[in-house]
């Protein structure tokens, strides 16, 4: 049985799905067609709901750097390879069993000391031997402090320098991998830039839950309207831009909406972003103040 690497939302336990199975699934269910428009479209995808639709570019996996099933990238790397996709893979330097997990100290501790170091390399050293193109994005989201991940809301120095020793030790191990430094696109995120050097590409996360909008916005918010701060602050690396991470639920207007605008961007006001990556699985984690966990798939997105 064959298997690629899938992740429960944010942080959640290690899975490993029979490819033979994800194939049949996705074939028992129409295609899924990504949104229209030109800007390169990617997903993370572990029902196989886009694995027929031959406009997605990019396949993102999501792994933790302990109890990873490391032959699963293999597959996933041949998996991309027949429907000609780069492969955006976010490492997590964690387990994905909460029982288990460290503190934000044990892990600076151990990142520090070199503890992690085979962690990381042993990723890498799978990396280094894909045919697929391959972006490392590593660490994420470290810029909001929501309690969701042990790596954010450190000291901006804490961070880089632990971003660069990890990026230093996968480098030695994979010359040929990209690696996206990836906030979620607040005010502040600058804080925790590494450096040209250890960025290829900056990557922001944007979300839009309709509820949400309505009871801290009082109306709906647009794509842009989360998107373009968030870049804005990104662009101003000199690097390319890749919304890493996006979702969108709500009634059916506001979804047809977000579908029929997010690839249609304009390049001259956004000549920096190369690519979005939708992210079809549900949330893990519940969002605050009672809102629950947000199903960003395509067949549940849609409120009633």
């Amino acid at each position: 049985m064959k298997h690629v690497l899938v992740k429960m939302g944010a942080g959640g336990r290690a899975l490993a799905l029979g490819l033979a199975a994800l194939l049949a699934a996705a074939l028992s269910v129409p295609a899924q067609a990504a949104p229209p428009g030109p800007m390169p479209f990617g997903v993370y995808d572990p029902g196989g709901d886009f694995a027929n639709d031959k406009n997605v570019q990019i396949e993102h996996l999501f792994l933790p750097w302990e109890d990873v099933y490391l032959p699963s990238l293999n597959e996933a790397d041949s998996y991309a390879l027949k429907r000609h996709r780069a492969l955006l893979v976010t490492i997590e330097p964690w387990t994905w069993s909460r029982s288990e997990r460290n503190t934000p100290q044990h892990l600076i501790n151990g990142i520090f000391s070199g503890s992690y170091d085979k962690n990381m390399r042993t990723i890498c050293d799978v990396l280094n031997t894909l045919q697929s193109p391959v972006t490392v994005r590593w660490a994420q989201e470290m810029d909001d402090d929501n309690g969701q991940f042990i790596w954010a809301g450190w000291k901006p120095e804490t961070y880089i320098a632990a971003y660069r020793r990890m990026i230093d030790v996968c480098r030695k191990a994979a010359p040929k991998v990209r690696y996206m430094w990836s906030p979620t696109g607040l005010k502040g995120m600058e804080k925790f830039y590494p450096g040209d050097d250890y960025v290829d590409v900056v990557g922001i996360s944007v979300f839009g839950y309709q509820p949400w909008d309505q009871a801290h916005y009082g109306h709906d918010r647009t794509f842009e309207d989360i998107m373009a701060p968030r870049y804005k602050r990104a662009a101003a690396f000199g690097k390319p831009v890749v919304v890493a991470e996006l979702g969108y639920s709500g009634k059916q207007a506001y979804v047809d909406n977000w579908e029929n605008t997010v690839r249609k961007v304009s390049k001259e006001k956004y000549p920096q972003l190369v690519g979005e990556v939708y992210f079809n699985y549900p949330e893990v984690y519940s969002w605050p103040e009672g809102f629950g966990r947000p199903d960003w798939r395509v067949h549940h997105r849609v409120l009633k």
